[in-house]
């Protein structure tokens, strides 16, 4: 990361969207997102000892479909009754070949109360000022996990000729985030 001001940084929900992928019976995609998230972004003088630490309320998922939406919240999957949030904590910010914009975040990926690690191929999209005087910056982040690592395992087999199963165990995410550096943080800058 290049031109990145030190300091903390805040997630900027409303311009920040967690979404993810999952393929459905093998022959379609099922697309989400989350709609409460918030977090944090530590930029050292080093970006390389930089962090992030992010929290999704699990019942903020939204898929456009309220049925599929409460059978993601009950046990089968997130069982949000027990696990309302799912975080992301950084442990690593490596570089990820010539591009100084690029990079790979890895971190403590934690669903449903099981804990494991993630690699991020991600992206910084600038820094800013915006049209309010706010010190801004963006960045893109994806990859891809197996939701059974995490205990979900929930699946109903297709007919027999067809094989396969409803619900595929990769999922795919991509994130787009926002986060502002607080005014007396980025009248420094």
């Amino acid at each position: 990361m290049t031109a990145l001001t030190p300091g903390t940084w805040n997630l900027d929900a409303t311009h920040t969207d967690v979404d993810f992928t999952v393929r459905h019976a093998g022959i379609s995609k099922v697309r989400g997102t989350f709609n409460a998230v918030e977090g944090s972004l530590v930029v050292a003088d080093d970006a390389t000892a930089s962090n992030v630490n992010i929290t999704i309320d699990a019942n903020s998922v939204d898929t456009g479909q309220p049925d599929r939406d409460a059978h993601i919240k009950a046990a089968d999957f997130f069982e949000t009754e027990a696990h309302p949030n799912m975080t992301f904590v950084s442990t690593e910010v490596r570089a990820a070949g010539n591009d100084p914009q690029e990079f790979t975040l890895v971190g403590n990926l934690t669903i449903k109360g099981v804990t494991n690690p993630v690699e991020l191929k991600a992206e910084f999209g600038g820094q800013t000022v915006d049209a309010f005087g706010m010190t801004r910056a963006g960045f893109e982040a994806a990859g891809e996990i197996s939701r059974k690592d995490f205990g979900i395992t929930w699946n109903a087999p297709l007919q027999a000729a067809a094989g396969g199963v409803l619900v595929s165990d990769a999922v795919k995410i991509q994130i787009d985030a926002s986060f502002v550096l607080p005014a007396e943080e980025g009248a420094q800058a």
